[in-house]
């Protein structure tokens, strides 16, 4: 529980680790730390990204949140798929019942679909649609023998039989029928809404005909539980056209014999070995009208030592619930579930383990994409579906780059993206963000990258962040690389990565002398490769300024933003378009102080070097020192301000005890915070000029007094707000910002900001503390 210690919150956690709990778990950090040493060397001596992953993923600080699967690069070989055996004599055992319009369109496609000789048993379960039934037997008499139906059967139930009574009258008659012929083949279990794409017979039966402990083959599809697109286990609706625009891509998979094998069939549409049907040739009836009863059959089968598979090279639509009413499929899971897990306690667990690693990830994410890449066609007004490059660091860019995602998403925009993140364990990590949620993959090969990628018929290519992939300076070619005549790019700056390995603009000295142009020669703008090759700032230049003049856009956040852009490449300013953010949340505005409320600064986010660590770090120094009794000066006997970071500081700033730090915090409690600490100015002291402050304009909604350094995107927005204060960074950052204070004390401390400040650049030295 949370506690309220003076000025201080502290956690009671009940249940700590034993102390020999502590010891074991230090023991095992200390181990891998062991094991990092070679890499944190590598990575001291480069500062090569791939080292830093490889000591990230060592230690165990790798991304929580998105587990992925590694992309498997046989997909999309460029090898031409081989030819699969297909089966000549194809039963299909088809119930029906109702959904009139649904079955006369699966059966259209059944008919025009089918590459090879196909035997159909129509299962009539009494429907209430008084037009099915005599439409069953138009459809017999008239397609009876034409093109691949060799021949058609329909059993008219004389009273409803419910799902699995209608199958198992069909698996008996496929069983006869087969037993008078000679070289029979599988029989496939087709619901009358599940829509079949040309050639797929020879895809699903595939796996039946080179395996004889292959007893079932389920295809993907988008509304198969573990088989679905582009979200495993969610159920997906699709337009007219988008399942065979799926199954084109799926068709070129070039995968071999190597079928991923499952804990379960689904029986939408699956294949099933004749000889393994002969040995279990029933549904079980205690499933009722239906649910489970494929799990059931498929477990039994894995008892005698059947297998069932995934056919990752075909999809077929399916719009599940509509033969038998989703609402009615729904009230049974849970008796049938429990039916299931009573006979086969391990079958949970086989797929929830199953889930976890799937196998089936690449295959997933590529028919994803072609999902993807279908809605335009849909609907040409849609916009291109985005393609944005970024990182995994969190912070300002993330806070955008989930903001567009959040409006990619809706109904009137693309309805979907992709995010090709870097800086993770594995180099690439490619993320579609849909309706459904995320599907993702990563590698180490850019090659299955740009393969997936090109999935994507048309697109918008969007460079958003780069920072902490472990080779930047290979970026810009591999986008270039990526971008299509048809395609569109746009490079954003939320940093300054493309101008300067030192994304910050920053010296190694952690000093900003405005804008590195070639010729630099500051190490920190010189970039050294993993192999120990140095790019000078000036190639470094170049080779993003070959992307950038690809974009149809260069966006930036700010105008001072838009000034050292076209300052670096002034024959690219045309293009630069300034389009500022908005904050993530809003933010309360707050009163102003009371009269003579003693001054409080309230420094907020998370303060790294180029955030300001080392300003707020003196700012805590000088205010927390001992007072100098002997001091003549009367500015060093005024009162000194209190200071409270909301947020956190980079542990190498280490605050006095006597300065509270909450720690991370939401936008929404911005004001609830300040009001408890007693707020009355807000700092925002970041030493680089930021692209654009999501913190500065938070400070600024509060309506409180707002000081920031007179550079970059936060001195401009302090400079157009009212209450804002910009400050001379100079050589003494810190004792600028007090001496705003200092002078303040001395005249009255409800001056408006900038007065104090003149009061205070007027004053012979700024304030400081006795001890200096």
């Amino acid at each position: 529980m949370l506690r309220e210690t003076g000025e201080r919150l502290a956690l009671d956690v009940p249940g700590m680790a034993s102390r020999r709990e502590h010891l074991r778990l230090k023991r095992r950090f200390l181990a891998a730390l062991l094991r990092s040493t070679p890499a944190i060397l590598w990575w001291r001596l480069t500062r090569s990204g791939k080292a830093r992953a490889t000591v990230k993923n060592t230690l165990g600080f790798v991304d929580p949140v998105v587990v992925d699967q590694p992309l498997d690069p046989r997909i999309l070989d460029s090898a031409k798929p081989k030819d699969l055996p297909c089966p000549s004599d194809i039963t299909v055992v088809l119930p029906v019942y109702n959904a009139f319009e649904l079955l006369t369109e699966a059966l259209d496609r059944l008919l025009r679909t089918t590459e090879t000789d196909v035997r159909l048993i129509l299962i009539e379960d009494c429907s209430t649609d008084p037009r099915i039934r005599p439409f069953l037997r138009d459809f017999a008499r008239t397609h009876q023998g034409q093109g691949r139906i060799t021949a058609i059967d329909v059993i008219e139930n004389a009273v409803n039989l419910g799902f699995i009574g209608s199958v198992n009258a069909g698996f008996a008659m496929a069983l006869e029928q087969g037993s008078k012929r000679e070289a029979a083949g599988p029989i496939l279990l087709l619901n009358s809404d599940a829509f079949l794409p040309d050639n797929w017979v020879g895809r699903l039966c595939a796996p039946l005909t080179s395996d004889p402990e292959i007893a079932s083959s389920t295809p993907m599809s988008s509304d198969a539980e573990i088989f679905n697109v582009p979200q495993i286990c969610r159920p997906s609706e699709f337009a007219p056209g988008q399942g065979d625009a799926i199954d084109a891509v799926a068709a070129r998979f070039n995968l071999g014999s190597d079928w991923v094998e499952v804990p379960t069939g689904v029986g939408f549409c699956m294949a099933i070995a004749r000889d393994w049907l002969k040995k279990v040739p029933q549904f079980d009836t205690v499933f009722g009208k239906g649910y489970g009863e494929e799990v059931d059959w498929c477990q039994s089968v894995r008892a005698l030592g059947g297998r069932h598979v995934a056919v990752q090279n075909l999809f077929v639509e399916h719009r599940g619930g509509s033969s038998f009413g989703s609402a009615e499929k729904q009230a049974r899971i849970l008796q049938n579930g429990e039916i299931v897990t009573r006979r086969y306690p391990a079958f949970d667990t086989d797929v929830q383990n199953f889930i976890a690693r799937d196998p089936l990830a690449t295959s997933r994410l590529a028919l994803g994409l072609a999902w993807a890449g279908s809605l335009r066609a849909q609907d040409p007004d849609r916009p291109m579906v985005p393609v944005y490059l970024s990182h995994s660091l969190g912070g300002g860019a993330d806070h955008y780059l989930e903001q567009k995602i959040a409006q990619e998403l809706s109904p009137e925009a693309a309805g979907a993206a992709v995010v090709l993140r870097i800086g993770g364990a594995r180099r690439w990590r490619i993320e579609l963000i849909s309706p459904m949620g995320r599907t993702t993959g990563s590698t180490d090969n850019f090659a299955i990258v740009a393969a997936l990628l090109d999935i994507l018929p048309e697109r918008r290519l969007i460079y958003s962040c780069g920072v902490g992939d472990r080779a930047p300076h290979e970026l810009p070619r591999l986008m270039a690389s990526m971008h299509r005549a048809q395609d569109v790019l746009d490079v954003l700056f939320h940093d300054f990565l493309p101008i300067s390995p030192s994304y910050t603009l920053l010296d190694s000295d952690g000093v900003y002398r405005g804008v590195p142009v070639a010729g630099r020669i500051d190490p920190a703008h010189r970039f050294v490769t993993g192999k120990g090759v140095q790019i000078p700032l000036s190639v470094w230049q170049e080779a993003w300024h070959v992307l950038a003049a690809k974009a149809d856009h260069l966006t930036v956040f700010s105008e001072d933003s838009r000034t050292i852009v076209a300052t670096v490449w002034p024959d690219l300013a045309p293009r630069i378009r300034v389009i500022a953010h908005s904050i993530i949340e809003p933010v309360a505005a707050l009163p102003a102080p009371a009269e003579g409320a003693p001054p409080v600064i309230g420094v907020l986010g998370s303060i790294g070097q180029p955030k300001g660590a080392a300003v707020v770090a003196e700012i805590a120094r000088r205010i927390t020192a001992p007072a100098n009794a002997g001091a003549a000066d009367k500015r060093a006997q005024a009162p000194r301000p209190g200071l409270v970071l909301i947020g956190r500081i980079d542990p190498k700033y280490a605050l006095p005890p006597e300065i509270t730090v909450t720690g991370p915090y939401r936008p929404r409690d911005i004001g609830d915070l300040a009001t408890h600490y007693g707020v009355t100015h807000w700092l925002i002291p970041s030493v680089w000029p930021e692209t654009f402050s999501y913190t500065t304009h938070e400070a600024i909604a509060t309506g409180l007094p707002v000081l920031a350094f007179d550079l970059g995107a936060q001195g401009t927005a302090v400079q157009s707000a009212p209450q804002g204060v910009a400050v001379p960074l100079g050589p003494d950052p810190a004792g600028n910002i007090l001496a705003h204070f200092a002078a303040a004390g001395e005249t009255n401390t409800n001056m408006r900001p900038s007065e104090a400040l003149q009061t205070a650049q007027q004053s012979s030295k700024p304030m400081l503390s006795p001890t200096e």
